[in-house]
């Protein structure tokens, strides 16, 4: 079996920049690994993605999104995680279920156990480890809109980044909170710094999970 690696964190904290260096890292030394993302890792996950970040979408209930995310990242483990892994690939994911426990969870107000249980459901697994890339809300944010505004405002992705600071403060103590009850898979990396000093905080969990699984071969 490969190794799922997932990454999460506050909007602009850095993700998209630090799962491809980590790619090239691995790339480098011969390690097969694919980038994916949720929601959008699958055809059936981009139409998804537009309605669900699309800055000008309609309205819904926080119940409503839940189920909009859950539906990408069953279809999403289906078709493209549990197959990679299955031929050994290593997987990275920018983003997962930790996420949806962020923000529909701590940010939206939808029960954990609601989460939980949908989740067990389904059958959805935890990954072998996670980068949680730490930044001050108010640091990713203003990266995040400036990202959405060199884009262009017809293809924005930009729906939670007009959320107010409140909601983006929920989401980073509830990822702390997850971190602080799952030490061994979630790895709190500071998001402050250049793009390799930030790497080399990412490096050495991605060894220690790597090595944990040669281990079990």
């Amino acid at each position: 079996m490969g190794v799922f690696v997932t990454f999460e964190g506050v909007e602009g904290s850095g993700k998209s920049v630090q799962i491809r260096r980590t790619q090239s890292y691995l790339t480098q030394r011969g390690v097969a690994c694919r980038i994916t993302r949720e929601p959008g890792g699958t055809e059936f996950g981009r139409d998804l993605r537009h309605v669900l970040l699309h800055a000008h979408g309609a309205q819904r209930e926080p119940m409503s999104e839940l189920l909009l995310y859950l539906a990408d990242r069953y279809q999403h483990l289906k078709e493209v995680v549990q197959p990679a892994l299955a031929r050994g690939e290593i997987v990275l994911s920018d983003r997962y279920h930790d996420a949806t426990r962020a923000y529909q969870g701590a940010a939206r107000g939808v029960a954990g156990d609601i989460i939980d249980a949908l989740a067990r459901t389904l059958g959805i697994p935890e990954p072998t480890g996670t980068i949680l890339l730490d930044i001050e809300p108010e640091i990713g944010l203003a990266r995040a809109r400036g990202r959405n505004q060199t884009e262009g405002s017809t293809e924005s992705e930009g729906r939670f980044e007009a959320e107010d600071i409140a909601f983006h403060r929920a989401v980073r103590e509830a990822y702390l909170d997850l971190a602080r009850k799952s030490p061994a898979r979630i790895q709190v990396i500071s998001g402050t710094g250049t793009e390799e000093e930030v790497f080399a905080r990412i490096a050495p969990a991605l060894e220690r999970w790597l090595g944990t699984a040669r281990a079990r071969v």
